[in-house]
């Protein structure tokens, strides 16, 4: 009997989703369950919700122009990493929930369109991971599928782009980049 491997399919969305689970544990262990602590797994789930998405957004570019072990791996576990940044960024949502909740005041000051596109987003994510099966692309039809595929990933990109370009030059610079790589053929 061969041992399955946690670095790929089905598996690594469970490592990486475990893993998601102990990083927000520990924060809040650290820093209790408080208003500071909550904006902390919100930051830190952000991240790790962008790395992921990323990592899914940029797969079939990547292996394109560099074909390599680690790209065809990427590849292969698209999927899976699409998953692991639905449940980095349900993480990311719950967070934000609790803190709504905790400290209404909060939210007192959130515009409507950050409440429209970013709620947007997370219906966007629900919406791929749902449909990240085999199953899905057959009841959607391949070419309905892609699309829809194809527009959360644009979509998404957006909501990461507006959200950083108020925060973050570094984090807007790579995902212009990204988008940039990715549009480029050859």
């Amino acid at each position: 009997m061969s041992r399955r491997s946690w670095t790929r399919g089905p598996r690594l969305t469970l490592a990486l989703a475990a893993a998601l689970v102990a990083m927000v544990a520990a924060l809040l262990a650290a820093t209790g369950w408080t208003e500071t602590g909550l904006r902390l797994v919100i930051r830190a789930t952000a991240r790790t919700s962008l790395a992921l998405f990323l990592a899914a957004f940029l797969a079939s570019t990547l292996r394109r122009r560099w074909p390599t072990a680690a790209t065809a791996w990427l590849l292969q576990n698209r999927r899976y990493v699409g998953l692991a940044f639905a449940t980095s960024h349900l993480l990311h949502l719950l967070a934000i929930l609790a803190l709504r909740d905790g400290y209404p005041q909060t939210f007192a000051d959130v515009p409507a369109v950050t409440l429209v596109v970013g709620g947007g987003g997370f219906v966007v994510v629900a919406l791929l991971a749902a449909t990240s099966s085999d199953a899905a692309v057959r009841w959607l039809g391949g070419r309905a599928w892609t699309r829809l595929h194809r527009f959360g990933l644009y979509y998404l990109w957006v909501v990461f782009t507006i959200t950083y370009l108020r925060t973050s030059l570094v984090l807007t610079a790579l995902l212009v980049a990204a988008l940039v790589l990715r549009l480029r053929r050859g």
